[in-house]
């Protein structure tokens, strides 16, 4: 056999292992009873098959100590297998308050990322070595799913909506990146690379943009896209204002003016910011015009990440 074929992804992730553990352990639980209920078969075929035409087999009664012995184990194994699974699944989509965020835009057919320097990538991912870093994550057209198999994790990318996952690198190097989810004719060319590196080599890499290319991060485009779509001047801190102050809204639970109260989060401020009409805050007349076809999602996402930021002390 050729020792240079790789039966299985590395682990490249602090997850990695376990979700290879758990695994494991389903392919080890599923072979052991494969292997015992067929030699099962195969001793009762012959242990108990018929020797004449005349005989009859003993009625049996039940055996209360088998019954529950081949109810308890299963089900022993079956709840080790839920709550392990849980923990991971937990753990998995639970991005720590300190990870780096970096936006992702998927497309026909091509991924593209942003830092939080400004720097943007298509198909190539830079990351620092040891870091958390979550990844917020949309689509321009149809359903993707964004997919490291090195680092165990997957997330579908949706049109409309924003998904999340999270991972902190361990192995530095260059691994796969895929698109997991058929998004149309040139669906296998949708895929890249997810280059980790020393998290000094990032600091350096992030900020290494050439002067004329401007760069913005997140938060700096986004404010620039709100003063030249004019959002000043509805969305201010003055008494009488047309729209809600953006100071602080993130995260805080807004009133609307049929009583309810929302959680102003990136899904919130989306559905503000294209369908305006839906969920009107109290207080407000429902005046705002809709931003659909002037903001693609790369530049949403910009006008959010500013949004959060705003208030948010240093």
């Amino acid at each position: 056999m050729n020792s240079n074929v790789a039966y299985f992804p590395k682990q490249a992730s602090s997850f990695a292992a376990n979700v290879d553990n758990l695994y494991f352990f389903l392919i080890g639980v599923s072979v052991f009873f494969t292997i015992l209920i067929g030699a099962l078969v195969i001793y009762f075929i012959f242990r108990y098959r018929r020797r004449s035409d005349a005989e009859r087999p003993k009625p049996v009664h039940g055996n209360i100590p088998l019954e529950i012995t081949w109810t308890v184990i299963p089900l022993i194994l079956v709840m080790i297998m839920f709550f392990w699974g849980a923990i991971i699944f937990y753990k998995q989509y639970r991005p720590p308050a300190d990870a780096m965020e970096i936006l992702v835009t998927g497309k026909q057919w091509m991924w593209k990322l942003q830092h939080p320097s400004g720097r943007s990538e298509i198909n190539m991912l830079h990351v620092p070595l040891g870091r958390p870093v979550k990844l917020t994550m949309t689509s321009e057209d149809v359903i993707h799913s964004f997919y490291i198999p090195a680092f165990r994790t997957k997330s579908d990318v949706v049109p409309g909506k924003y998904t999340t996952l999270w991972f902190t690198a361990t192995e530095l190097g260059e691994h796969h990146l895929f698109c997991a989810e058929y998004c149309g004719g040139e669906h296998s060319l949708m895929k890249g690379w997810v280059r980790v590196i020393p998290a000094e080599e990032y600091d350096l890499w992030a900020e290494g943009v050439d002067a004329d290319m401007a760069a913005l991060t997140p938060v700096e485009a986004g404010k620039r896209l709100f003063t030249e779509q004019g959002c000043y001047a509805c969305h201010n801190p003055e008494s009488g204002a047309l729209g809600p102050n953006i100071e602080g809204v993130y995260g805080s639970m807004v009133k609307l003016a049929d009583g309810t109260e929302v959680l102003a989060d990136e899904a919130y401020i989306r559905e503000s910011i294209l369908y305006p009409q839906n969920r009107v805050v109290a207080g407000y007349m429902p005046v705002m015009p809709t931003y659909r076809g002037l903001l693609n999602e790369t530049q949403l996402m910009q006008v959010i990440a500013y949004i959060k930021s705003v208030g948010v002390e240093e």
